[in-house]
């Protein structure tokens, strides 16, 4: 477990926004910047309008001393190589020791072409912090933890947001906001063309308090509209699925859940039809309550499950929408 010192140490915080509010992630990869001492410095980086109003909400949370704030067209769209050049000098004219990201999918893109240009190793999905220089993830789909320990100057760490708590809002102080003077960040190697987003009203996976999943039981995707009406009389909860209701053409990408899809830990995580093969597993495993639904009474997902129901799943989803 961390021990409770306090590191004599300078972190970087690398946000992530939409371009108009901070991304939930960004909250938990402050809470584990902060174990190196706090103050922590965050890097809003983008362009628009809406650029300040994000600066002002990280300056608003607690353990944040200082942000710093980096306009640039270059960064309109959040192209990787142009925020790993635009990162690169952040880090190199404030000296900082540590630098923290989410590891989202958006942080798994310019991660490694950051540390390409400082020439160190990245440190990717870390779940615990031992020390300022030893860090505890993930190997094997989360069947076994690494003990990684590290000697690179700075440290680059992408964290696990649902291993750290999202820091909370300060007490009423704010942090100060100053601009970030960065050289050139445009290669020319790479362009924004177009954005192609979904829109939808329900929760972000990552953030939603409620997961209904469906898996490759569900047999098509006219039927994850029950997992929708399930998650609606549960209070709004997201809706995902196993990556073999993906492949199979059931719902986007966007959906999945697991260890190439997007890793969840809600407060209540209902399975529905996944059997629970060990890459969905370790990206669900870490949720407070489990529920699985499943007519094959040696399916794995139920020796992670809190509650557990062998029953065919058209009959028992909508019998159990009704009662709720």
């Amino acid at each position: 477990m961390f021990r409770a010192s306090r590191f004599t140490r300078a972190a970087l915080v690398l946000a992530e926004h939409n371009g108009k509010a901070l991304a939930a992630g960004t909250l938990s990869a402050i809470t584990a910047a902060s174990r190196f001492g706090d103050p922590v410095t965050v890097l809003v980086a983008g362009s628009g309008p809406s650029l300040k109003d994000v600066a002002a909400e990280v300056a608003a949370v607690n353990s944040v001393g200082r942000v710093l704030i980096s306009d640039d067209s270059a960064l309109e769209k959040g192209l990787a190589e142009s925020y790993s050049l635009m990162a690169k000098n952040v880090i190199r004219s404030g000296d900082f020791s540590h630098v923290v990201s989410p590891s989202s999918n958006f942080g798994k893109n310019y991660i490694g072409r950051l540390c390409a240009e400082l020439d160190v190793a990245p440190i990717t999905d870390v779940v615990d912090i031992i020390d300022d220089e030893t860090f505890i993830r993930p190997m094997y789909a989360g069947n076994a933890l690494a003990t990684v320990k590290s000697s690179d100057s700075p440290k680059v760490i992408s964290i696990r947001t649902t291993a750290f708590d999202k820091a909370p809002p300060s007490d009423g102080a704010t942090a100060s906001i100053d601009e970030a003077k960065v050289s050139d960040v445009s290669s020319g190697m790479s362009e924004f063309l177009s954005e192609s987003a979904s829109v939808s009203e329900r929760p972000e996976l990552t953030s939603a308090r409620i997961v209904v999943s469906g898996g490759r039981g569900m047999k098509s995707g006219d039927n994850f509209g029950m997992l929708e009406t399930l998650a609606d009389k549960l209070g709004g909860g997201a809706v995902g699925a196993s990556r073999a209701a993906v492949d199979a053409g059931f719902v986007p990408n966007e959906y999945q859940v697991g260890q190439t899809g997007k890793v969840v830990a809600p407060d209540l995580y209902v399975a529905v039809g996944i059997s629970g093969a060990i890459q969905h597993l370790s990206g669900m495993k870490d949720s407070k309550t489990i529920v699985s639904i499943n007519k094959d009474p040696e399916a794995p997902i139920f020796q992670v499950s809190d509650y557990g129901l062998v029953a065919d799943l058209f009959h028992a989803v909508p019998e159990l929408t009704k009662k709720l």
